[in-house]
Protein backbone atom coordinates (compact mmCIF):
# COMPACT_ATOMS: atom_id res chain seq x y z
CA UNK A 1 0.00 0.00 0.00
CA UNK A 2 1.23 3.37 -0.96
CA UNK A 3 1.25 6.28 2.01
CA UNK A 4 0.96 9.73 1.08
CA UNK A 5 3.54 11.92 2.52
CA UNK A 6 2.33 15.43 2.63
CA UNK A 7 4.95 17.97 2.97
CA UNK A 8 2.55 20.95 1.96
CA UNK A 9 -0.47 22.15 4.33
CA UNK A 10 -2.16 25.12 5.03
CA UNK A 11 -1.80 26.52 8.45
CA UNK A 12 -5.47 28.42 8.54
CA UNK A 13 -8.45 26.38 7.09
CA UNK A 14 -11.41 28.45 6.07
CA UNK A 15 -14.48 26.44 7.18
CA UNK A 16 -17.14 26.38 4.40
CA UNK A 17 -18.48 22.96 4.85
CA UNK A 18 -19.24 21.76 8.53
CA UNK A 19 -20.75 18.22 9.22
CA UNK A 20 -22.37 18.24 12.26
CA UNK A 21 -23.93 14.65 14.04
CA UNK A 22 -24.44 14.86 17.94
CA UNK A 23 -25.82 12.19 20.04
CA UNK A 24 -25.02 15.35 23.35
CA UNK A 25 -26.87 18.44 21.25
CA UNK A 26 -26.24 20.90 24.18
CA UNK A 27 -24.19 24.09 23.05
CA UNK A 28 -25.99 23.29 19.39
CA UNK A 29 -28.30 26.72 19.82
CA UNK A 30 -25.02 29.32 20.12
CA UNK A 31 -22.31 27.22 17.92
CA UNK A 32 -24.51 26.96 15.06
CA UNK A 33 -25.44 30.73 14.73
CA UNK A 34 -22.25 32.09 15.90
CA UNK A 35 -20.00 29.56 13.02
CA UNK A 36 -23.21 31.17 10.11
CA UNK A 37 -22.48 34.97 11.75
CA UNK A 38 -18.84 34.49 10.61
CA UNK A 39 -19.37 32.42 7.52
CA UNK A 40 -22.73 33.75 5.78
CA UNK A 41 -21.61 31.30 3.15
CA UNK A 42 -21.30 28.24 5.34
CA UNK A 43 -23.06 24.81 4.38
CA UNK A 44 -24.00 22.22 7.08
CA UNK A 45 -24.28 18.50 6.78
CA UNK A 46 -26.38 16.70 9.36
CA UNK A 47 -28.68 13.46 9.96
CA UNK A 48 -31.88 13.00 11.92
CA UNK A 49 -32.32 13.94 15.37
CA UNK A 50 -29.22 16.08 15.20
CA UNK A 51 -30.93 17.75 11.57
CA UNK A 52 -34.15 18.71 13.57
CA UNK A 53 -32.59 20.31 16.17
CA UNK A 54 -30.39 22.55 14.01
CA UNK A 55 -33.93 23.16 11.94
CA UNK A 56 -35.43 24.39 15.26
CA UNK A 57 -32.36 26.53 15.88
CA UNK A 58 -32.43 28.29 12.64
CA UNK A 59 -36.01 28.59 11.78
CA UNK A 60 -37.38 29.09 8.66
CA UNK A 61 -34.28 30.65 6.66
CA UNK A 62 -32.56 26.57 8.06
CA UNK A 63 -32.31 25.70 4.29
CA UNK A 64 -30.14 28.28 3.50
CA UNK A 65 -27.19 26.56 4.98
CA UNK A 66 -28.41 23.30 5.85
CA UNK A 67 -28.86 19.86 4.05
CA UNK A 68 -29.58 16.57 4.82
CA UNK A 69 -26.56 13.94 4.41
CA UNK A 70 -28.51 12.15 2.26
CA UNK A 71 -29.71 14.85 0.16
CA UNK A 72 -25.85 15.32 -0.81
CA UNK A 73 -25.20 11.84 -1.27
CA UNK A 74 -28.21 10.63 -2.93
CA UNK A 75 -28.31 8.19 -0.65
CA UNK A 76 -31.57 7.55 1.48
CA UNK A 77 -30.81 6.53 4.98
CA UNK A 78 -31.20 2.74 5.62
CA UNK A 79 -34.47 1.54 7.80
CA UNK A 80 -33.44 2.12 11.10
CA UNK A 81 -30.77 4.53 10.65
CA UNK A 82 -28.18 1.67 9.89
CA UNK A 83 -26.42 3.68 7.67
CA UNK A 84 -26.32 7.26 7.22
CA UNK A 85 -22.93 8.92 6.83
CA UNK A 86 -20.71 5.69 5.16
CA UNK A 87 -20.86 7.21 1.53
CA UNK A 88 -18.06 8.04 -0.52
CA UNK A 89 -18.62 11.36 -1.24
CA UNK A 90 -18.56 12.08 2.72
CA UNK A 91 -15.18 10.13 3.10
CA UNK A 92 -13.63 11.73 0.24
CA UNK A 93 -14.69 15.09 1.59
CA UNK A 94 -12.72 14.35 5.29
CA UNK A 95 -9.97 12.82 3.93
CA UNK A 96 -8.90 14.50 0.91
CA UNK A 97 -5.50 16.91 1.21
CA UNK A 98 -5.27 20.14 -0.26
CA UNK A 99 -2.15 20.01 -2.31
CA UNK A 100 -2.73 16.52 -3.75
CA UNK A 101 -3.53 16.68 -7.67
CA UNK A 102 -5.50 13.59 -7.68
CA UNK A 103 -7.51 14.00 -4.36
CA UNK A 104 -8.99 17.36 -6.31
CA UNK A 105 -9.83 15.74 -9.35
CA UNK A 106 -11.42 13.43 -7.37
CA UNK A 107 -13.39 16.16 -5.57
CA UNK A 108 -14.36 17.82 -9.19
CA UNK A 109 -15.19 14.17 -10.90
CA UNK A 110 -17.60 13.36 -8.05
CA UNK A 111 -18.80 17.24 -7.28
CA UNK A 112 -18.06 16.25 -3.50
CA UNK A 113 -17.01 19.14 -1.11
CA UNK A 114 -14.02 18.97 1.14
CA UNK A 115 -15.07 19.17 4.41
CA UNK A 116 -13.45 21.04 6.78
CA UNK A 117 -15.17 20.44 10.02
CA UNK A 118 -16.66 17.40 11.67
CA UNK A 119 -19.01 18.21 14.95
CA UNK A 120 -19.56 14.45 16.10
CA UNK A 121 -19.85 13.03 19.56
CA UNK A 122 -20.65 9.24 20.41
CA UNK A 123 -23.31 8.09 23.04
CA UNK A 124 -22.34 7.12 26.23
CA UNK A 125 -22.08 3.17 25.40
CA UNK A 126 -21.19 2.46 29.15
CA UNK A 127 -24.60 4.69 29.74
CA UNK A 128 -26.15 2.25 28.04
CA UNK A 129 -24.72 -1.27 29.40
CA UNK A 130 -24.77 0.29 33.01
CA UNK A 131 -28.25 -0.60 33.63
CA UNK A 132 -28.66 -4.47 35.48
CA UNK A 133 -27.70 -7.11 32.79
CA UNK A 134 -28.92 -5.50 29.61
CA UNK A 135 -29.52 -8.27 26.91
CA UNK A 136 -26.72 -8.11 24.11
CA UNK A 137 -28.95 -7.14 21.37
CA UNK A 138 -29.87 -4.12 23.04
CA UNK A 139 -25.76 -3.17 23.60
CA UNK A 140 -25.27 -4.13 19.85
CA UNK A 141 -27.46 -2.19 18.82
CA UNK A 142 -26.54 0.50 20.26
CA UNK A 143 -23.20 0.10 18.73
CA UNK A 144 -22.51 3.31 16.48
CA UNK A 145 -20.42 2.59 13.73
CA UNK A 146 -20.29 5.73 11.25
CA UNK A 147 -19.66 7.91 14.36
CA UNK A 148 -16.51 6.68 15.05
CA UNK A 149 -15.19 6.66 11.14
CA UNK A 150 -16.01 10.35 10.72
CA UNK A 151 -14.31 11.12 14.26
CA UNK A 152 -11.11 8.95 13.09
CA UNK A 153 -11.14 10.30 9.33
CA UNK A 154 -11.14 13.79 10.74
CA UNK A 155 -9.00 13.27 13.08
CA UNK A 156 -6.60 11.42 10.95
CA UNK A 157 -6.77 14.29 8.55
CA UNK A 158 -5.76 17.33 11.26
CA UNK A 159 -3.66 19.00 8.73
CA UNK A 160 -6.99 19.70 7.28
CA UNK A 161 -9.91 19.09 9.21
CA UNK A 162 -11.31 20.15 12.65
CA UNK A 163 -12.95 16.80 14.57
CA UNK A 164 -15.10 18.43 17.34
CA UNK A 165 -16.41 15.72 19.94
CA UNK A 166 -16.26 17.95 23.08
CA UNK A 167 -19.29 20.73 23.01
CA UNK A 168 -17.40 22.03 25.93
CA UNK A 169 -14.67 23.41 23.10
CA UNK A 170 -16.63 25.18 21.32
CA UNK A 171 -16.61 28.48 22.63
CA UNK A 172 -12.69 27.99 22.33
CA UNK A 173 -13.40 27.39 18.46
CA UNK A 174 -15.74 30.40 18.04
CA UNK A 175 -13.13 32.09 20.02
CA UNK A 176 -10.37 31.07 17.32
CA UNK A 177 -13.22 31.53 14.21
CA UNK A 178 -14.16 35.22 15.69
CA UNK A 179 -10.55 36.22 15.30
CA UNK A 180 -8.87 34.64 12.31
CA UNK A 181 -11.93 35.42 9.55
CA UNK A 182 -13.47 32.00 10.19
CA UNK A 183 -10.43 29.89 9.95
CA UNK A 184 -8.86 26.74 12.27
CA UNK A 185 -5.00 26.86 12.98
CA UNK A 186 -3.16 23.72 12.93
CA UNK A 187 -2.30 23.89 16.32
CA UNK A 188 -6.52 23.86 17.07
CA UNK A 189 -6.57 21.07 14.67
CA UNK A 190 -3.90 18.88 16.03
CA UNK A 191 -5.43 19.53 19.55
CA UNK A 192 -8.86 18.68 18.58
CA UNK A 193 -7.39 15.57 17.10
CA UNK A 194 -5.75 14.16 20.50
CA UNK A 195 -9.15 14.68 22.01
CA UNK A 196 -11.36 12.80 19.46
CA UNK A 197 -8.63 9.70 19.22
CA UNK A 198 -9.26 9.88 23.11
CA UNK A 199 -13.02 9.84 22.34
CA UNK A 200 -12.85 6.99 20.02
CA UNK A 201 -10.43 4.76 22.31
CA UNK A 202 -12.61 5.69 25.17
CA UNK A 203 -15.68 4.33 23.43
CA UNK A 204 -14.49 0.86 21.95
CA UNK A 205 -12.88 -0.06 25.49
CA UNK A 206 -16.52 0.07 26.58
CA UNK A 207 -17.93 -2.21 24.18
CA UNK A 208 -15.18 -4.46 24.19
CA UNK A 209 -15.34 -4.92 27.98
CA UNK A 210 -18.64 -5.68 27.82
CA UNK A 211 -18.73 -7.75 25.58
CA UNK A 212 -15.68 -10.13 27.53
CA UNK A 213 -17.83 -9.90 30.50
CA UNK A 214 -20.76 -11.55 27.99
CA UNK A 215 -21.42 -15.50 28.32
CA UNK A 216 -22.31 -17.19 24.40
CA UNK A 217 -24.88 -18.43 26.06
CA UNK A 218 -26.83 -15.37 26.99
CA UNK A 219 -26.64 -15.40 23.30
CA UNK A 220 -29.61 -17.87 23.26
CA UNK A 221 -31.83 -16.04 24.64
CA UNK A 222 -31.23 -12.82 22.50
CA UNK A 223 -32.19 -14.70 19.42
CA UNK A 224 -33.99 -17.37 17.78
CA UNK A 225 -31.63 -19.60 16.17
CA UNK A 226 -32.65 -21.84 13.25
CA UNK A 227 -31.59 -25.70 14.23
Amino acid sequence: MSINIVEKIDDQVKVNHVLVSVSDKSGLSTFIPRIIEMNPHIRIFSTGGTFASIQGILGEKASRWLMQVSEYTGQPETQGGLVKTLDFRIYLGLLTETYNDAHQEDLKRTKSVPIDMVVVNLYPFQETVSRKRIPVETARGNIDIGGPCMIRAAAKNFIRVASVVDPGDYDIIIKELTASGCTTSLKLRFQLAQKAFDHTATYDRAIATFLRARQFSELKTCYAIPV
